[in-house]
Parts: C-alpha cells; structure tokens; sequence
C-alpha cells in the first residue's frame, strides 16, 4: 500500500470519527467530552501538534508525525503541570520529549509502511526516555518509584549499552 494511500486512510478514519462525535452530540447533547478539558494556553499547544499532524496527513508527509508528536506532548505536559500546578517537577519531565519523539517515528513507521523500522528506532527513544524519567525524577526529588533500589536501572542502562551492540550484530550475521 503506497504512502499517499496510507495517509489518505488515516485522514478518511479521524474524519469519520469526528464525523460520528458530532453526530453523536445532536442526538444526545449531554455528551460532552469537552466538559472536563480546560482550554488554557497549553491547549493552543496540544492543537498546534495536531495540527501539524493534519498537515503532514493531508500533504502526504508522515514525517510530520514526529515534530507533531513532540509539539503536542510538550503541550501535554504543559496542560497537566498547570492544572496540577507542580511546576517544581519540570526538572525531570522534560525527559519524556525524547519519548514523544519515538513516538512520532512509530507513527511515521506506520504510516509509511515501515513499521519494525520504526518500532526499533522509536521504541529506543521511548525505553530511553523512560529510565531518564525515573533516574532523574528519583534524583531530584520526583516520585521514588525504585526506592533505594534506583542504582540497579543504572546497572540495567548500563548492561543495555553494552549488550546492544553485540546483539546488532548477530543480527547482520544471519
């Protein structure tokens, strides 16, 4: 399936899903998803992420996935520190934008028909992601989820690197 056919798919599917939400709300007007989503400045962000994801969808272009991935993630985070108003916790969540990247390469993967590529190339960046997150949240005082036991993800990062380019290349032997 060609990528211009893929992206075409996609679009089609969001708008029959926004198609059904707004028929769905004619008919039963107490459907209201909105209600509980705040729409501040950081919803501006969410929407400029989708929008560049809409973009990239209707001009053919499923690379524009990553940058939309991160830009909306980034107004993710945004949203849910001012509601929460945990502003102090910026020091580590700012680690997960790496990870709103190797979400957009899965996607971009998918949408161009390469999805073990980008699976492998983005799933990285998640894994990555994460254990910054929680090797920087229990440093700097964000939530202790290994407890005194925080050291051994240093010792599964570590191990990780090491093994990985032994593994790779078994890969090209076979």
């Amino acid at each position: 399936m060609s990528r211009e056919r893929r992206s075409s798919l996609v679009l089609g599917l969001l708008l029959v899903l926004a198609g059904g939400w707004l028929l769905a709300r004619q008919f039963y007007p107490g459907l209201h998803i909105w209600r509980y989503f705040n729409f501040s400045w950081p919803a501006l962000v969410i929407g400029a992420g989708l929008l560049l994801l809409l973009l990239g969808l209707l001009f053919g272009a499923p690379r524009m996935a990553i940058p939309a991935c991160i830009v909306g993630g980034i107004g993710g985070l945004f949203y849910y520190l001012r509601e929460t108003g945990g502003w102090q916790s910026w020091t580590y969540v700012w680690t997960l934008i790496p990870g709103f990247a190797g979400i957009g390469i899965i996607l971009a993967g998918l949408l161009e028909g390469r999805f073990r590529h980008g699976l492998r190339e983005g799933g990285a960046l998640v894994i990555i992601s994460a254990m910054l997150f929680v090797v920087f949240g229990v440093l700097l005082g964000g939530p202790s989820l290994l407890g005194k036991y925080w050291p051994l993800l240093l010792i599964l990062v570590g191990a990780w690197i090491l093994v990985q380019p032994l593994l790779q290349r078994g890969l090209r032997s076979s």
